[in-house]
């Protein structure tokens, strides 16, 4: 089985094997992969080759979370939330629409908004706005009092 990550028009963006999922059930899909770029800086955080990204998808929220850690200790890099319109999860992979508005979150719980000309750019409703603006409250409360915006696969 191949997991294929779609993004909202259907266009194939990324490929995940059976091994790399963790957890999938209706509401949610979390993945373990490598990062197979080269060096690369996602806000305070800069990525390797081999660095581990552990990724959860929610099928009721307007977000989904990656967790990166070093590909040599394992220890926590930090957490990257992208905000995409919920997500429909089936049986071949996850729909989602990014909204390109991104948070970069450190162990430190130091937070970095990226993207924000871009995601006030869009067209989005104003539901949608509402929805987004609520989500971005719920993963700053979750880090100000020092939990992650996801959870462990069961």
């Amino acid at each position: 089985m191949i997991v294929i990550k779609r993004d909202a028009t259907g266009r194939e963006v990324t490929r995940y094997s059976a091994e790399e999922v963790l957890h999938r059930d209706d509401e949610n899909l979390c993945l373990r992969a490598l990062f197979t770029r080269p060096q690369v800086k996602v806000g305070s955080i800069v990525l390797y080759c081999g660095d581990i990204f552990t990724e959860w998808f929610y099928a009721r929220r307007w977000y989904n979370v990656f967790r990166v850690q070093d590909g040599v200790t394992a220890t926590l890099k930090g957490w990257y939330c992208n905000f995409t319109r919920p997500a429909e999860i089936d049986a071949e992979g996850v729909a989602a629409d990014d909204l390109e508005l991104d948070l970069v979150v450190t162990p430190a719980r130091e937070m970095q908004l990226l993207d924000l000309s871009e995601y006030l750019a869009l067209e989005l409703s104003s539901a949608e706005r509402h929805a987004v603006a609520a989500a971005y409250r719920e993963i700053r409360q979750l880090v100000e009092v020092r939990e992650c915006p996801f959870h462990e696969p069961t």
